[in-house]
This record gives C-alpha cells, sequence and structure tokens, in this order.
C-alpha cells in the first residue's frame, strides 16, 4: 500500500514567497541606485562632518532658517566682472562648490519653481531686496548673474537651491560688496506695518494668530487690491500667484515661502485675490516679509515690517 506523500510543511511556502519579493525588491533597488541621473554627485557630497551644520529643509514645513550662523555644505562665492556700483547693473559670476570642492553644474541641481537656483540679495537696510535667477556659465559650477543695487554696501546674497542627490533643499549664502551711497534708512528702525501700497496697488499681509511669537506657526494672508477699484491682472510667477521672503533686522538668514494655493491653472478672485502662507519664525526680533507677484506682466515688491513676540 502506497503511503501518501506528505504535505508542504506550514508556513515554507510564505517563507519562500517573501524571501522571493525580498530579493526582488533588493535588485530593483541596486538597479536604480546604479541608473545614470546625470550628476556626478552623491548625497555624502552635501553632508558636513561635525556640529552646528545647516539642516535640509522640508518644504512642508517652512521655517526662517540662521544661514549665516550655521555651516553649509556648498560654498559660495559672487564676483563682479567690473566695479560694483549702486544705481547700475551689475554683472557677475558665481560659483557653488561642495564642502570637498567639487563644482556643482545645472545637472547637479533641480528645476524648482522653473529655476535651478533662486538668489535673495538684500543690503544691509533691507530696503532694496532683490530675487535673482543666474543662468549656467561656461563652465561647470560657473553661474551668470545680473542684478540692480539701489544703494552702496555689503549686499547679501542667499542661494537656495535643491541638490538632484538630495531632493531636499539646502542654502549657503556670501556678501558682494557696493559702491556708492548706503539707504538712508537704518535696518529694523521701520515702524511695523502689515499693509502698503505700490504700484497703484494696496497690498495687506494679516498674521494668524496676531501678535506673532517665537515658535509657534503662524497662518499669513495676502491679499491685493486696484486702489481704483478696478481688476487685480495677477499673473503666475514662478509657478506661483505669490512668494513671500522673511529676514530678520540682521540679516541673519531668510524663510522663503509659497502658497498654500498651488494651482496657478486655478485664477483667483480678480477684484480680491487673496493667498494663504504658512511659516515659523523660531526667534523674537523685527522682521521684514517682501512679496512678490506678478500684476498685469510686470512684477511688484511689496515689504512688511513686523515685530515676533517671546
Amino acid at each position: 500500500m502506497t503511503e501518501p506523500k506528505a504535505g508542504p510543511i506550514p508556513g515554507r511556502q510564505e517563507k519562500l514567497r517573501i524571501a522571493v519579493i525580498t530579493l526582488v525588491a533588493a535588485v530593483l533597488f541596486v538597479t536604480v541606485r546604479l541608473l545614470p541621473t546625470g550628476t556626478n554627485l552623491s548625497h555624502m557630497d552635501f553632508r558636513v562632518q561635525g556640529g552646528n551644520v545647516i539642516e535640509f529643509c522640508d518644504p512642508a514645513n517652512p521655517q526662517f532658517l540662521p544661514v549665516v550662523a550655521v555651516r553649509s555644505p556648498v560654498t559660495l562665492a559672487v564676483v563682479p566682472s567690473g566695479p560694483a556700483k549702486a544705481g547700475g547693473d551689475v554683472l557677475a559670476t558665481l560659483t557653488l562648490t561642495t564642502f570637498s570642492g567639487k563644482p556643482i553644474a545645472p545637472e547637479d541641481l533641480l528645476v524648482v519653481q522653473t529655476r535651478r537656483i533662486h538668489l535673495l540679495i538684500v543690503d544691509p537696510s533691507l530696503d532694496d531686496y532683490q530675487h535673482v535667477h543666474p543662468e549656467p556659465g561656461r563652465r561647470p559650477g560657473e553661474w551668470t548673474l545680473r542684478f540692480h543695487p539701489r544703494y552702496g554696501g555689503a549686499y547679501r546674497v542667499f542661494a537656495d537651491f535643491t541638490p538632484v542627490a538630495t531632493n531636499r533643499g539646502l542654502y549657503a549664502e556670501t556678501e558682494l560688496t557696493v559702491d556708492g551711497a548706503p539707504s538712508p534708512v537704518v535696518a529694523g528702525t521701520q515702524p511695523p506695518s502689515w499693509s502698503v501700497s505700490q504700484g497703484g496697488y494696496a497690498f495687506a499681509l494679516s498674521p494668524s494668530p496676531a501678535p506673532l511669537r517665537a515658535g509657534v506657526p503662524s497662518n499669513l494672508r495676502l491679499t491685493i487690491r486696484r486702489e481704483d477699484g478696478g481688476p487685480v491682472p495677477v499673473r503666475p510667477v514662478m509657478d506661483a500667484f505669490a512668494h513671500l521672503v522673511a529676514f530678520d533686522s540682521g540679516r541673519s538668514g531668510f524663510a522663503h515661502i509659497h502658497p498654500n494655493e498651488s494651482d496657478v491653472t486655478r485664477l483667483p478672485d480678480p477684484l480680491h485675490p487673496a493667498f494663504t502662507f504658512r511659516l515659523t519664525i523660531p526667534s523674537p526680533g523685527r522682521y521684514v516679509i517682501w512679496s512678490q507677484v506678478n500684476l498685469g506682466g510686470s512684477e511688484l515688491y511689496a515689504p512688511f515690517w513686523f515685530d515676533v513676540l517671546k
């Protein structure tokens, strides 16, 4: 009499299935890691040993970044092609290099908000702010830029970019000295104001909760009204209807935030456009937020000075 064959050991088939799935996943992971990305830089090129190093930014949790007080894994340099003078165009060469000295070329950076590098340039008074986008130069790691300073002084240049190897925002800063008379305004002496008129439009920024307090997440609502009561021709600028950039009075860092209304195919109210933002400022003090919008094809900047309490 033939004995019945023994059935599979309970759990063996399940273990075999899990092992096969794990092996396939491991092979796929290694294959993807080996695929060319267009960049010769790795995640480790953007790591610096030791403390007091800038952290990669989480775009879902925008905060004020103390860029000057911490070390960045990227070195930024801006060298003008000639004398940099107030009231005239300044042409300059920008270089980005990793901590180990490797050049950072266009293929090493992701396109974020339509550009690979965003430069936030501000004078000592914080009364002249400009948002500039450098273009790739002839050599790897070199970029060219042009801006028009209104005053003399040591302009601070903050670079906002996202390496392909990390897919997280990084920052660096440097200074560029401009010859000429400085602004008559001393940073931080401007009176607090949540409303300002610019180019025939009334801008207002409303915080909630108010007043702003250090370490407490805040909601900001930007509204624009045409002073003659007509429609407000808001157009997208860098894949958004508005941008906000915050600086402290000492220019120790910045926050670059975009509106929650991210779909630019959904047009805002033509008479009373409004946009909402979220921001956390960690330290008390005097700050300014510059708004940037495109109205009828012209970009307008409007500043709001305010205090952050303990």
